[in-house]
Order: C-alpha cells, then sequence, then structure tokens
C-alpha cells in the first residue's frame, strides 16, 4: 500500500450538498481498497482559469494508502463523476515530508533560542 493524495476539485453549486458528493467519493475509495487517513475541506475556491465553465470549485484534499494497481481504476471512475470538475492524484514522497519536518523542528529551536536570548538580554537591563 502506497500513501497517496488526492486533490478533488467540486461543483462550486454542491457547497450546499457536499456531504453527499464527499461521500460518494468516499465510497469510490473504499470500494477499491484505499484507506483514507485524513481528509482536508478548503472550501469554495477561485480558479485560475475555467474549468468546464466554472470559475470556482470546491477543494477536498484526501491522504490516503491505496494499493499501486488500484489507483487506475479510481482514476477511471473519477473521469466519469458528475460532481467532480477536476482531480489529482500523486504518491506521497515520504523522502520529502520527513525533510519538511525536520526544517519544521530546527525552526522551531531556533526561535525557542532567540527567545530564550531575548528574555536574558531583558532581565539584564
Amino acid at each position: 500500500m502506497n500513501e497517496y493524495e488526492i486533490a478533488i476539485l467540486f461543483d462550486p453549486d454542491l457547497e450546499v450538498d457536499l456531504e453527499k458528493a464527499t461521500s460518494k467519493i468516499e465510497k469510490i475509495l473504499a470500494d477499491n481498497k484505499a484507506k483514507v487517513t485524513a481528509t482536508d475541506n478548503w472550501g469554495k475556491r477561485k480558479l485560475a482559469y475555467q474549468i468546464k465553465k466554472h470559475d470556482n470549485a470546491v477543494y477536498v484534499i484526501y491522504t490516503a494508502e491505496v494499493p499501486g494497481e488500484n489507483v487506475q481504476k479510481i482514476e477511471n471512475i473519477l473521469n466519469i463523476t458528475e460532481e467532480v470538475i477536476r482531480f489529482l492524484i500523486v504518491r506521497v514522497d515520504q523522502k520529502a515530508v520527513a525533510k519538511a519536518e525536520a526544517e519544521k523542528v530546527r525552526k522551531a529551536e531556533q526561535a525557542a533560542k532567540r527567545s530564550d536570548r531575548e528574555d536574558k538580554e531583558e532581565d539584564e537591563e
């Protein structure tokens, strides 16, 4: 099982009843042995260019563990799903994620050191 990020742009008219559309997508993923580990709803956003005569779309990002042989099946189903105006399936690069996490920790440590230094300087004054 590989980890994938699945970005789906829903028809903006579905914003009111998005629950039905997302449950349909989650069923498609489950039927193809995908295990959804996280869902991130970004809400309605303006598109850089029109897609199927829409200027806006509702962005929902799924993180899922999917068997490699089922990715193509999921793509084929999403291509014919009415609610979806565009989608992108990308395999997560674990090395890049680990590097980003290490960088985040390093920056947090630097910020803590700076804060400690500033506190000491204030105490000396």
